[in-house]
């Protein structure tokens, strides 16, 4: 039965305190490579030691290809170039790739040596393709069948082989020059009368995807056809393997971890326990951007001091004013680099979209600024300053809109990171807006 990690991390600790190595490993060998792998992450470097030290070696490779980047390259670090080699050849090649691909390039070429010449070819079929790609996630396992055979003759070849890999629910149809022509369903081949051809029932429709196409762009495929498995192709049309749904519940965990750490301006392959030091030095540079933007924002606001001395009230009511365009702008921010990462934004309607952003904010702009003048009004007893409350909330809140939908769509063009950036130039833009309109209006009607 499956459990939350909560209890297990728990019982794990535990028995790491009590230093029990028979409690470490009954629990060890009741878990998934999975799950073991999550464990790892969550533990601080010693006691990650401590539980390689107990685990069966020959679980090392799946375990390997389940961790993130941090805790795999922590421990590959560790095993000289034939070891590797050797838990490489033990997994599928997508797995093996996972695995290789955080290795430095003259390592890479080392442990592929240390192959024997079956396990070097399988792997150099997917090592040529980047692992953001369909053709770094496929795995090279896929059986192929013809399309002028009977179903009787498909099942005798199964029944030959002996096995198929796991997860398979189709298998690839290809012509006599490999090129993938459609799939025929495991059930259909199971259900229908054995005299039927192939060709007659098989899935024509179901395209397959080109080794090149990214892995984000697959993801959109599958969830958008709902598809347990797919063929990849090369740029002729022949097949050189399949992704199937658990490779791409991994990129949508990835992109998801992506965007969230992104956002926060951190590297989404940081180890949670990584060097003090090295974190340090990754995060250093987002806060000196932030601390580059604030110090902007704090000489707009020194630029009306005398304003802000002689109207206390502008300096009580000045962060709402700001946080409010804050928050507009990040949902408009938020809904265009969730359409950009699904691939629903363009130059086809990405005026549209801006046009909508800015209906939305002039909507709710209009709304809040009565809410926040009446608040004015009642707080301080002073109608002039409730009216350039409202009209600076209005300003800052379509604006703010306007920069949330054009700020990603900017930051694309100029191949930068949307989700790393944008959170940062959207601050700066609401911040400063915000701050020159309502004190720029303070200093017209209230000194």
């Amino acid at each position: 039965m499956l459990e939350s990690d909560g209890p297990t991390l728990e019982q794990l600790n535990e028995a790491l305190d009590s230093e029990s190595s028979e409690a470490i490993i009954d629990l060890l060998a009741e878990l998934h490579p999975a799950e073991v792998a999550h464990l790892l992450e969550s533990l601080p470097p010693a006691r990650r030691e401590l539980v390689w030290k107990h685990l069966d070696p020959d679980d090392f490779s799946e375990i390997l290809a389940e961790a993130d980047d941090a805790v795999r390259m922590d421990r590959l670090r560790t095993m000289a170039a034939p070891e590797v080699a050797q838990l490489a050849a033990s997994v599928d090649p997508d797995d093996a790739v996972d695995i290789l691909q955080d290795l430095p390039p003259d390592l890479v070429v080392e442990v592929l040596e240390s192959m024997d010449a079956q396990d070097r070819e399988r792997l150099s079929q997917v090592l040529v393709y980047p692992e953001d790609t369909a053709g770094g996630l496929m795995n090279i396992d896929a059986i192929a069948v013809r399309a002028d055979v009977t179903l009787e003759v498909v099942a005798r070849y199964l029944r030959l082989r002996g096995e198929i890999p796991e997860r398979t629910n189709r298998l690839m149809v290809v012509d006599r020059q490999n090129v993938y022509v459609g799939m025929l369903r495991l059930a259909d081949l199971l259900t229908l009368e054995p005299e039927v051809m192939v060709s007659d029932c098989m899935d024509r429709e179901t395209g397959a995807i080109a080794a090149d196409t990214p892995a984000g762009q697959v993801a959109q495929i599958f969830e958008q056809l709902n598809l347990l498995s797919a063929a990849v192709v090369d740029d002729a049309g022949r097949l050189l393997g399949r992704i199937t749904i658990d490779d791409v519940v991994d990129v949508i965990r990835e992109q998801g971890e992506e965007s969230l750490m992104h956002m926060a301006g951190l590297d989404h392959h940081e180890d949670m326990f990584a060097p003090v030091l090295a974190v340090a030095r990754n995060r250093s540079l987002w806060l000196g951007v932030n601390l580059a933007t604030a110090l902007l924002a704090s000489w707009v606001i020194g630029l009306f001091e005398a304003t802000i001395q002689e109207v206390v009230a502008l300096a009580v009511l000045m962060p709402v004013v700001a946080s409010m365009g804050g928050i507009a702008g990040s949902q408009a921010l938020t809904v265009v680099i969730r359409g950009m990462a699904l691939g629903q934004v363009g130059r086809h309607n990405a005026w549209a979209l801006i046009r909508h952003e800015l209906a939305v904010g002039a909507l709710n702009s209009l709304l809040w600024a009565v809410v926040v003048g009446l608040v004015a009004l009642y707080w301080f007893g002073n109608a002039r300053l409730g009216l350039i409350v409202g009209i600076a909330l209005i300003a800052n809140l379509v604006v703010a809109a306007i920069a949330g939908a054009l700020v990603p769509l900017t930051l694309r063009r100029l191949r930068i990171d949307a989700a790393l950036a944008g959170g940062v130039v959207l601050t700066t833009v609401t911040d400063v807006v915000g701050f020159v309109t309502f004190l720029g209006l303070g200093a017209l009607f209230l000194t």
